[in-house]
């Protein structure tokens, strides 16, 4: 039986597309679990240094869930933030008339988008070489900040 080079190629190429998203999904799975804030690796940008925090991810299924809790120094209270994306559908987590949170990877970062009363927060999440997720922060008329974590 005599394959025609069309079909080669055509295998080669989806052969191609499968591990390049193959590994595309294990960049997005390396960032599942929990993570524990290192303040003394991370720039806090002058703002508020956070003394403990934790960051779960499970992305599974087309779902990314990002759980955040943070105790701020001289704060008598935990901050707690989760957002639910269904990346799959695109869909946007509204809580009340304020909040609003998305979830999506562009290009292997998880990126969070969140606008409250018209101001828009963007944390992007990625994993750096040393196997810590480096996390950036930006938000309107604020320094950059960088969070470094590491695995639990």
């Amino acid at each position: 039986m005599r394959i025609s080079p069309c079909t080669a190629i055509s295998a080669c190429v989806l052969t191609a597309l499968l591990v390049a998203f193959s590994a595309v999904a294990g960049g997005h799975n390396a960032l599942n679990g929990t993570w524990t804030l290192v303040p003394t690796k991370s720039d806090f940008g002058g703002q508020p240094v956070v003394q403990t925090g934790t960051v779960t991810i499970d992305g599974r299924e087309g779902i990314i869930i990002v759980s955040r809790n943070f105790v701020y120094a001289g704060a008598t209270e935990t901050f707690f933030y989760r957002d639910i994306t269904d990346a799959e559908n695109n869909a946007t987590i509204k809580t009340g008339k304020t909040l609003k949170s998305k979830s999506r990877w562009d290009h292997g970062v998880l990126k969070v988008t969140t606008t409250q009363s018209g101001a828009v927060t963007l944390e992007s999440y990625t994993l750096a070489a040393d196997g810590t997720m480096l996390v950036s922060v930006v938000r309107p008329e604020r320094q950059p900040i960088t969070l470094v974590f590491q695995r639990q």
